[in-house]
């Protein structure tokens, strides 16, 4: 019948059948652009759960 379903062809990573192929620079460049947004993500993350901390039970007393 053909191809079978999307996303079960496992292509090799950076090795696209038709498209950009990019260059190790590039690659490198993703990666640190990941982990810097993944970093500021987890930041936001401990932030928001120490002001809930802080808060404390503060946070469900609220004029309805």
């Amino acid at each position: 019948m053909g191809k079978e379903a999307h996303g079960t062809d496992m292509a090799e990573p950076n090795q696209p059948e038709d498209g950009i192929v990019l260059t190790e620079a590039q690659l490198r460049a993703r990666r640190r652009r990941s982990i810097a947004i993944a970093l500021a993500l987890g930041v936001l993350v401990v932030l928001f759960f120490a002001v809930t901390l802080v808060k404390g039970p503060a946070v469900l007393r609220r004029p309805i």
